[in-house]
């Protein structure tokens, strides 16, 4: 029995309102997926580190009309490292926990952390800073029943300290908190590998016992650098940057990754493929699936 226990795609809302994405979840519904990754901060939901709490009931009202299973992602600019925002992140955070809990969201994702070339001064306890800021976190959302995804990002601009994947999962080794898992972005860490010369398979080997969470969407492990695409499907063309595409469209190997790597019990597959790849959605869903067996298949023979 695979420890994969759903898969499905991300969600949230073109304009702040909450109609987009209740359109977007009936599209979701029909297709057949499973679980739902709600992105709150694109609602105008938390203001100052409060939940809007009439936004708030809307959103319940939207996600109750389906049976999903249902994760949460938090601020896309989350970053625990940054001494200035810091207090305000743990704020949102904490807001957010409190979204997850009124929605039944067991998972709330967290960026891992990152610091400008100009921050010397601050990279001596970034690190620490991050950890201690995690273990906060978990703390008040134990109660709640929610654990924190640490997601492992990439690096976006020249002399940026970033953490590697295996770097991550060290810092999840190091909280120690049971509400604090790894989050495996592959692409993510295709990118990284390939601007640092990593070896991909063994960055990934280092997070997988302590992933309880994944976001699954297709690359080619090329860093964006310096090109931008006057359209994104210029990005598409070229096959640059962090690309979100359909399973397959890439030349990520997942039947390898998945036939090899065995992850933590209750872990969800959560394809960060957007509504722009509507057609798309559901062969990406039939493989997601199809990569769940395989991987049912691989832990039953290194449980023998």
């Amino acid at each position: 029995m695979s420890n994969i226990i759903a898969a499905g795609f991300n969600a949230g809302s073109d304009d702040g309102e909450i109609d987009s994405l209740a359109q977007d979840l009936r599209a979701l519904a029909e297709i057949g997926a499973e679980a739902v990754e709600i992105a709150p901060t694109t609602l105008d939901l938390i203001a100052g580190g409060r939940v809007i709490h009439e936004r708030a009931e809307a959103l319940v009202a939207a996600t109750e009309e389906h049976d999903f299973l249902y994760t949460v992602h938090g601020l896309v600019s989350s970053n625990f490292m940054d001494p200035a925002t810091v207090g305000y992140q743990l704020a949102a955070a904490k807001a957010l926990v409190e979204v997850c809990d009124r929605i039944g969201a067991g998972i709330l994702v967290q960026h891992s952390g990152a610091l400008r070339a100009d921050q010397i001064h601050d990279r001596l306890r970034a690190d620490l800073r991050e950890r201690e800021t995690l273990f906060e976190l978990a703390e008040f959302a134990r109660p709640y029943g929610v654990r924190i995804a640490l997601e492992n990002i990439f690096t976006t601009e020249p002399g940026q300290y970033r953490q590697t994947p295996s770097e991550v999962a060290a810092t999840v080794r190091a909280v120690n908190h049971p509400n604090v898992v790894a989050l495996i972005d592959f692409s993510h860490a295709y990118l990284e590998c390939s601007y640092r010369g990593l070896d991909l398979m063994d960055e990934l080997r280092a997070m997988a016992p302590l992933a309880g969470h994944l976001h699954v969407h297709d690359s080619f492990g090329r860093p964006q650098g310096f090109f931008r695409g006057y359209h994104p499907q210029e990005n598409t063309a070229m096959g640059i940057g962090d690309l979100h595409m359909p399973l397959g469209w890439g030349d990520i190997g997942w039947e390898a990754i998945f036939a090899e790597l065995e992850f933590l019990p209750e872990t969800v597959l959560m394809m960060e493929i957007g509504r722009r790849y509507r057609r798309e959605q559901p062969a990406s869903l039939a493989r997601a699936r199809a990569l769940a067996e395989l991987n049912a298949g691989a832990s039953a023979l290194a449980a023998e």
